[in-house]
């Protein structure tokens, strides 16, 4: 078959264009408004870092990112509606550790695979807790509580966020390398379990900073140790679990992470990887995020893909230490 040259040089044009379009429809991303899927209730400091980072990363890539909260099981709900979005970038996730490292050990049948489900995009911030306790325990350090709770095996009370959170997975750990025997009590959500501490009943508790910071300062709660490898700027009077004289891996810290859709484009990821990090830099948002108690990360995919294959391990084994069995 003979192609003249006026033909071959059709189709040439017509491949330069394709390749022309397709090289601008990449380039060109995001031309609509994102939707940052975030699956636990407004108010708490995953609602905070989402909705800090959606308006500077809008700012940034030219087009709104719109925060949508989607709660229910302990973020599994929205978690699973990003698994099953479309990759291409305009539907993304703001999680923490616990949806994606603590629910596979607590439900038997979770409908996503925090490993094979997603894109990574990063780590955006840490989120350290703080132990409190209710002033009418007498308490004022660590070393005190442990104290106290030794010569009252089993009868101190802890709230949690509810059964397998972060705040009983922590507690169950200082239970265990502490040796004593502090009770769980479980509410529904982070500000019903500091509350209870507050009212007195319960005696102790781990909270995000933005939830009880209000409580330590007018002296409704006592704060013993951050679980921080550094104080908190917010409470500089209270110290580390290590200056606490106890370890930091009793109170690791939730984490806040974005995601996207499995085989999201590579090109795509980095783009708002590259968001990320450009809205924790700028310094009104870094700010917000320290008053907060919030520590900026801004990790690259591969550290945290690493992070999640090292938790996954650890809080499986912690859960079945406890004795939790999965749904």
């Amino acid at each position: 078959m003979v192609v003249s040259k006026k033909c071959f040089s059709v189709v040439m044009a017509l491949a330069t264009m394709l390749v022309a379009a397709v090289a601008h429809g990449q380039a060109a991303y995001p031309d609509k408004p994102i939707k940052l899927v975030v699956p636990f209730a407004p108010g708490g400091a995953s609602d905070l870092t989402g909705r800090t980072l959606a308006q500077k990363m809008g700012d940034l890539m030219g087009q709104p990112v719109v925060v949508e909260n989607k709660p229910g099981a302990n973020g599994a709900i929205g978690t699973d509606l990003v698994a099953k979005a479309a990759p291409d970038g305009y539907t993304i996730l703001l999680t923490d550790r616990g949806s994606l490292t603590v629910n596979p050990a607590l439900y038997s049948k979770l409908s996503y695979d925090p490993v094979k489900d997603f894109s990574y995009i990063g780590i955006a911030t840490d989120g350290p807790y703080v132990l409190v306790v209710n002033p009418k325990l007498n308490v004022n350090s660590l070393a005190e509580f442990v104290a106290l709770a030794k010569a009252k095996p089993a009868m101190l009370y802890y709230s949690s966020f509810g059964i397998g959170s972060m705040a009983q997975l922590n507690l169950e750990a200082l239970n265990q390398k502490m040796g004593i025997d502090l009770t769980h009590v479980p509410y529904k959500g982070a500000s019903p379990a500091a509350q209870a501490v507050v009212a007195g009943e319960v005696g102790v508790t781990i909270a995000a900073v933005p939830a009880v910071q209000g409580f330590i300062k007018d002296g409704r709660l006592r704060a013993l140790a951050v679980g921080s490898d550094k104080r908190f700027a917010v409470l500089p009077d209270v110290p580390t679990m290590a200056e606490a004289g106890a370890s930091n891996d009793i109170l690791l810290p939730t984490y806040f992470a974005l995601l996207a859709p499995p085989k999201t484009p590579p090109a795509v990821i980095a783009k708002l990887n590259e968001a990320m990090k450009a809205a924790l830099a700028d310094p009104v948002v870094a700010e917000r995020l320290a008053a907060a108690g919030l520590v900026s990360v801004g990790s690259t995919p591969e550290a945290m893909a690493a992070s999640i294959r090292q938790d996954l391990p650890r809080f499986a084994a912690l859960v079945k230490s406890i004795g939790i069995k999965p749904e």
